[in-house]
């Protein structure tokens, strides 16, 4: 695996548990909430991982664009379909999302490395 996405993921891992650990009602509902938006439904996991890839991108949400690159990868999506919805960020979100967009295209690269 990347040193770039394990250090994500286990950072990102780390302080989900601590904040869920803190047994906040609200937080743990909002974090459920998420969980249950991405299940298969009238949309596939597929499409629903590139809107919030999209949604993330716009809101220029470097974590948030992470997470989903690493879903989106998972559920099989092609480094082509990924580019496309980024270039709808990027159309969308105008020339401010470019940094992200390339951060994003790092981590894609990282997530492509073997071994990950």
């Amino acid at each position: 695996m990347s040193d770039l996405v394990k250090e994500f993921n286990d950072y990102r891992s780390k302080m989900n548990d601590k904040l869920l650990a803190d047994n906040n009602k609200i937080v743990k509902r909002i974090f459920n909430l998420d969980t249950n938006a991405y299940a298969e439904g009238a949309l596939d996991v597929k499409t629903k991982e590139l809107l919030g890839l999209v949604a993330s991108t716009v809101l220029r949400c470097d974590d948030c664009v992470k997470y989903h690159l690493e879903n989106c990868y998972k559920e099989g999506i092609s480094k082509e379909e990924m580019m496309e919805a980024m270039g709808i960020a990027t159309l969308v979100g105008g020339t401010i999302v470019i940094p992200h967009l390339r951060r994003a295209y790092e981590f894609w690269e990282a997530l492509e490395t073997p071994n990950h």
